[in-house]
């Protein structure tokens, strides 16, 4: 019976959803060289994000953190018209919110605020992007704000393990870098690298800009060309993507004090713009649930096994696990995608996950800050911000057998990684497999 009225609130949710952007389709227009994608938002919300493209390939590996020590800075350092606390003192008094954010493919600074302090929020913007202050004293305390995040981050396990495989899987490529730097790295940047960094990736082809709002069109167009008024056009850039392929099963171990073992593996992912993209995002949702069951219900050998689809420039599937016994793990993850490779999944748990993230994904954009984060990363990694819109329906069109072929066409070789007691594993089993010639993840 719950079950049936959440479909049917899903339903509802769904249809409203869909019946108000018909009304109000996005779209896109270009202002001074810039793209700039608006979606009007029928509420009194203004949120507005301006993408710079790039994130790990704007820099060197012994670069890494400065772009995220910059974003940092456009507000924490203040502006030249406004010190750190009188430019937040100002958004505090509005319950609006300027910041930045590094992820691996791009930057994003963001604004949010109601509508009617828009002409008090805008300015502080514009002052962050074109005007930041980097002063010297508060450069000082980001930087060691974000050196002590790092150290805090490697004391955590889970992050510990992630940032470990990334070096490991993805050595020589860009992905192996951490946008969040290293206390060594960080320490040595200093305020002229930073402040001359973000002025070489703070240009016209590095920038799109995403307003979800209701605004006229003009005032769009009028705001974002007086914020665009003497910022460079920078040299032509595009997004690199490459294709990772796993060529054979690799393990890397640190020994760690640990009150358990931590086992990350990493394998292909099909690029942005490939046919079976979709088809695979479904399958690694199926196989978290079946991966879950698994390991943890059925075996208990983890409280919290995951399985994760990781897009970006470059894709991959994600394995993760904590337990005392990994050598039992890696029999059950063999056995598990052994079965899978062989009979597949079956129609009704394409269609139930094809339900489900279909109605997660609707949910997730609630709020015109999702929207517009949903903008972004389509189009930083994508190149194609409207695959936003259309989704929900690729997804609905998928076919048993092209969530089954993505599946084994993608998981085959692995690099695992293991951080933890090293007595307590044998590599061989995750480098030769535990089935024999048959083991799928073993050629």
């Amino acid at each position: 019976m719950k079950r049936k009225i959440f479909i049917l609130l899903a339903a509802a949710f769904l249809y409203n959803f869909n019946a108000a952007f018909a009304q109000k389709p996005a779209y896109e227009m270009t202002v001074d060289g810039v793209k700039v994608i608006v979606q009007p938002s029928g509420n009194e919300i203004v949120e507005i994000q301006t993408l710079i493209k790039g994130g790990v390939q704007n820099y060197p590996e012994s670069k890494q953190g400065i772009e995220a020590l910059a974003m940092n800075a456009l507000t924490e350092c203040g502006t030249l018209k406004h010190d750190k606390n009188t430019f937040k003192n100002i958004l505090d008094k509005v319950s609006a919110y300027v910041y930045g954010q590094t992820f691996k493919d791009y930057s994003v600074v963001r604004m949010n605020c109601i509508k009617t302090d828009f002409s008090t929020v805008w300015p502080l913007y514009v002052e962050a992007l074109k005007e930041p202050a980097f002063d010297a004293k508060e450069f000082a305390r980001v930087k060691q704000d974000a050196i002590n995040a790092v150290k805090d981050a490697d004391s955590r396990p889970d992050e510990a393990i992630s940032n470990y495989a990334n070096k490991v899987a993805f050595a020589g490529r860009d992905y192996a870098k951490n946008p969040q730097g290293t206390p060594e790295i960080l320490q040595s940047l200093t305020l002229d690298e930073v402040k001359n960094y973000y002025k070489s990736v703070f240009v016209k082809s590095h920038l799109t800009i995403v307003v979800v709002a209701d605004m006229d069109k003009s005032e769009i167009e009028t705001k974002v060309r007086g914020m665009l008024a003497g910022v460079k056009q920078g040299s032509p850039y595009q997004l690199k993507k490459s294709f990772f392929r796993v060529y054979k099963n690799t393990f890397s171990s640190e020994p760690r004090q640990l009150a358990t073992n931590y086992i990350v593996g990493i394998t292909s992912g099909p690029m942005p713009g490939t046919p079976d993209y979709d088809a695979f995002l479904v399958a690694m949702r199926i196989f978290y649930d079946r991966h879950f069951l698994e390991v943890r219900t059925n075996n208990g050998l983890s409280y919290a096994p995951g399985a994760s689809f990781n897009n970006g420039s470059l894709s991959y599937a994600k394995f993760t696990v904590s337990t005392t016994q990994p050598d039992k793990y890696i029999a059950v993850f063999d056995k598990l995608v052994d079965q899978i490779k062989k009979t597949g999944f079956t129609a009704d748990e394409v269609k139930n996950m094809k339900s489900t993230y279909v109605t997660s994904f609707y949910y997730r954009l609630e709020t015109n800050a999702a929207q517009a984060g949903s903008f972004v990363s389509n189009e930083a990694i994508h190149s194609n911000w409207r695959r936003s819109l259309t989704l929900a329906e690729d997804v609905k069109k998928l076919t048993v057998a092209q969530v089954n072929d993505a599946f084994r066409k993608y998981i085959g070789n692995m690099v695992w990684v293991y951080q933890g007691d090293t007595k307590k594993v044998n590599p061989l089993l995750y480098t030769n497999g535990t089935l024999g010639v048959d083991n799928p993840v073993s050629h």
